[in-house]
């Protein structure tokens, strides 16, 4: 797979209300990161050999894509050899590889599921979204958590507190 450069878009012009006409010029740090993931995955498919259109990409090639990132990671992920498997706070350096960490995926998946619905995308052909997709980020994360001794345990989701009953009163 070629390497490639993430690019920023083209010049935008800016009408009087000083706002681009792609974002307003006070984007969320959120809506300019889904950008800029956005065009990194627009030139990971034009880097693709052979090119890929959009509309032709899978769920296949979007675990291509996060496999492609796992070696710009920097979360040390520990091999069933390694002495420190399992140990969240390791005591020495180990060999063992970089990798890009669960929730970081997770993230970005998120970013690039709602770029692609926003840049027109059909939501039910989301190849960000496909079970495929899902069951990798899943085994991402059980196999970090157990390689760095990190449990990711679903948030317990509180339930709306019942208001107490009035105190009884006696005589």
């Amino acid at each position: 797979m070629d390497s490639f450069v993430e690019v920023e878009p083209s010049n935008t012009t800016t009408n009087n209300n000083n706002i681009t006409s792609s974002s307003s010029t006070s984007s969320s740090r959120y809506e300019n990161q889904k950008r800029r993931d956005w065009n990194t995955f627009g030139q990971y498919l034009k880097n693709h050999r052979p090119p890929l259109s959009l509309s032709r990409c899978s769920g296949a090639h979007v675990l291509e894509f996060l496999r492609y990132l796992d070696q710009f990671g920097k979360t040390k992920i520990h091999t069933l050899i390694c002495p420190f498997y399992g140990l969240p706070n390791p005591p020495a350096p180990c060999p063992c590889p970089l990798r890009q960490a669960w929730g970081s995926l997770d993230a970005l998946i998120g970013r690039l599921r709602a770029a692609y619905e926003e840049n027109g995308g059909n939501p039910e052909m989301n190849p960000f979204g496909t079970r495929a997709v899902r069951l990798y980020l899943r085994e991402v994360r059980d196999l970090q958590s157990k390689a760095r001794g990190v449990s990711y345990e679903k948030k317990k989701r509180k339930r709306p507190s019942q208001p107490s009953p009035p105190p009884l009163q006696s005589g």
